[in-house]
């Protein structure tokens, strides 16, 4: 045995937000559990990861060479795209289909307003070009690549300074032949040009979202490239023997160098990491149907849990920009802990979407703010301010808030407490319209569900806002603030994979469907490889299925041995057709469009500690004065004294390391085996 060998083994889960980057570790053989907050450095990005490293190091103990696993989810490409600061593209596509981006769907983001605009496309005319080449849907070729006509197509690429090229042909998803033709082409004429096509970055049928899928991809490339090599070179500087995992937008994990060439698949990858984790500790605290509710410094992200299981989508928008690929359903409002609040010119009150971020933040966190925010109106009502935040990284300056806020106040013509809860209820008002949009849309009663809230903002508003939604849950996990980097910590290698079939169901087709299925399982089972598992592959199948007639599929979960058997398969989704819009018909014709399958390699499940319950009157350390309707004084309770077992009744404050966590008037808390808190709204 190596005496040298190092003794712990750390798995570590690190998030990057708006305003900080969060850490959650976990020594397998003691069972020691450690989280850290690190505010971020948008001036130099990834100078945080070293700056908890070390500070994890000073205060835990942990050796950076323990490290057997590092799992890193990244806003780093969100951010590009949101920012539009990503790459100058060029896009190369057939001669007269020039326009399919600036077409797209011919939809308006808000069809009922008259001043809304379309976005601007993330490559502009000028800089698209067409050739000739023609392949038909049934995958024959028409015109085969004209090298002249794509060496031209570079060098007007070139002076138009594009530092990538995306290739994306009609009918590709068919057969992507003639997109690996031009690309090697490229490579040999302009090897300092980076090259994707639509069949490799997403397979999929319609060309508008095909095509803005691989944008998307080329977009943000050397931005997350750069992030990534970075991130691996920090790790390496601090002896970290483990390769780095990502997130991605599926919740799932893929290597680093994986992630370099597939980027567009980690643009949620912290919102979906988020709940992946909270799915996790909902399961652990023998909860079923659960809204999550993550407040970060710029936003507030929703989702539903179902059954244990997190819901799954392939329609999300990125700032502007739909993305096809298959990601953990969320919905996002601009309300955050940062978010600004304004008086616009007709007097009304305004909360976001505009934040203060990192910096210069609220104007409590003393960095320079002055305008007034969620977080300013929270301290000036006396819910916050009364411990240090963010692991004492922040000291909260009370005067600084009130300022803020009673600049906005005077605009109101109110004190400095009263705006500070038009503040609050405004966010939460927004927060509750986006609630309902998503419980309408998915057909869910919310009474039926415990709110769990997380993130730094999380808990400070979530039991308003259950109140406001009818909801009588709320729970709480022992460390909110870094739920996203415990997500890292459990979740599994996950790829996913499409074919488009594109065939009327019937009894002919089972051949055809077999062989779709043995070659999306085989590239499965090579891309859990490639990833570095060696386990059993879980593999999950689903179709996107219709009625003949109809222009958009809803999304069935197959048995694979339902392939030899159409008329099953047609079952399904009869009966999915009726769950989602009561109505189906069992007499039309179906059309399956496309196979899809998640390869899934399970990842190791850490065992956190747990605690007896022994009931007990929690007991709080302090009173301190808060403004509900009038001030009064509240007790105050540190988070790290409340064991397994403890009750206590709202109006009450809790104060932790990585957040503070309000309990309304009324509500009953109590605190399980796991030191989660269960509220009871119900009186």
């Amino acid at each position: 045995m190596n005496s040298s060998a190092p003794l712990a083994d750390w798995k570590i889960g690190v998030d990057i937000g708006g305003t900080f980057m969060d850490f959650c570790a976990l020594e397998t053989r003691t069972g020691q559990i450690a989280s850290l907050k690190v505010l971020t450095t948008p001036d130099n990005p990834g100078a945080e990861l070293l700056v908890g490293l070390d500070l994890l190091r000073e205060r835990e103990g942990l050796d950076p060479t323990a490290i057997s696993r590092f799992v890193h989810g990244t806003t780093v490409g969100i951010n590009t795209i949101l920012q539009r600061a990503g790459a100058p593209l060029a896009l190369i596509t057939n001669a007269g289909f020039e326009d399919v981006i600036e077409l797209a769907r011919l939809g308006m983001p808000e069809m009922y307003s008259l001043f809304c605009h379309r976005p601007e496309p993330l490559i502009a005319r000028d800089r698209i070009f067409g050739i000739p080449v023609r392949m038909r849907a049934d995958g024959s070729e028409v015109i085969a690549p004209d090298a002249a006509a794509v060496r031209q197509a570079v060098a007007k690429a070139r002076q138009s300074g594009a530092e990538g090229i995306i290739i994306a042909f009609l009918h590709s998803w068919r057969d992507g032949r003639h997109e690996a033709t031009v690309k090697a082409m490229i490579e040999a004429e302009a090897p300092d040009l980076f090259v994707f096509t639509s069949s490799d970055v997403w397979p999929v049928i319609r060309e508008y979202e095909r095509t803005s899928t691989a944008i998307l991809n080329g977009y943000v490339h050397p931005r997350v490239s750069g992030y990534i090599a970075a991130l691996e070179n920090q790790l390496a500087a601090r002896g970290v023997p483990a390769r780095a995992l990502l997130t991605k937008s599926n919740g799932g994990l893929m290597t680093a160098s994986e992630g370099r060439r597939n980027c567009v698949s980690m643009l949620l990858s912290g919102t979906a990491s988020g709940v992946i984790g909270a799915a996790w500790l909902a399961r652990q605290a023998g909860e079923q149907r659960i809204l999550t509710l993550d407040i970060g410094g710029t936003s507030s992200d929703f989702a539903l849990i179902v059954d244990g299981g997190v819901q799954y989508g392939s329609d999300a928008l990125i700032g502007e920009f739909p993305l096809h690929i298959p990601s953990v359903s969320v919905s996002s409002i601009g309300i955050g802990g940062g978010s600004i609040a304004t008086v616009d010119s007709h007097g009304l009150l305004r909360v976001g979407p505009e934040s203060a971020g990192s910096l210069p933040g609220p104007a409590a966190y003393g960095r320079g703010g002055t305008q007034a925010t969620v977080t300013d109106a929270m301290v000036v009502c006396g819910w916050l301010g009364h411990s240090d935040m963010a692991y004492g990284q922040l000291k909260i300056d009370a005067a600084l808030a009130r300022k803020a806020v009673g600049a906005l106040a005077d605009r109101l013509g109110q004190t400095a407490e009263e705006a500070a809860q038009a503040i609050l209820d405004v966010a939460v008002s927004e927060m509750f319209v986006e609630v309902e949009k998503l419980s309408s849309r998915e057909g869910v009663d919310l009474r039926d569900f415990a709110l769990m809230p997380f993130g730094g903002g999380g808990p400070m508003l979530a039991a308003f806002l259950a109140r406001e939604l009818k909801m009588t849950r709320v729970l709480a996990p022992r460390r909110p603030g870094v739920v996203s980097a415990l997500g890292g910590l459990v979740a599994d290698m996950r790829g996913d994979f499409i074919r488009t079939i594109f065939t009327e169901l019937d009894a002919e087709v089972s051949g055809q469907l077999g062989i779709a299925f043995r070659e999306l399982a085989e590239e499965g089972h090579e891309w859990l490889k490639a990833q570095g598992y060696s386990g059993v592959a879980d593999l999950k199948l689903t179709a996107d299925m219709r009625y003949a007639g109809q222009s958009y599929e809803i999304e069935t979960v197959l048995d694979p041995d339902w392939l030899k058997e159409p008329a099953r398969i047609a079952d399904a989704f009869h009966a999915n057709h009726r769950l989602i819009y009561d109505y189906d018909d069992p007499e039309g014709r179906v059309e399956m469009i496309n196979l899809r399958l998640s390869a899934i390699g399970a990842g190791p499940k850490p065992n956190f500690p747990e605690e007896g319950e022994a009931p007990s009157e929690a007991r709080p350390t302090r009173h301190v004065p808060v403004y509900i309707g009038g001030v009064r004084d509240v007790p105050l309770y540190d988070r790290i004294q409340l064991s397994g077992g403890a009750t206590f009744d709202g109006p009450a404050i809790i104060a932790q390391e990585d957040t503070t966590f309000i309990v309304p008037e009324g509500a009953q808390a109590r605190v399980d085996r796991h030191l989660n808190i269960h509220l009871n709204l119900a009186k």
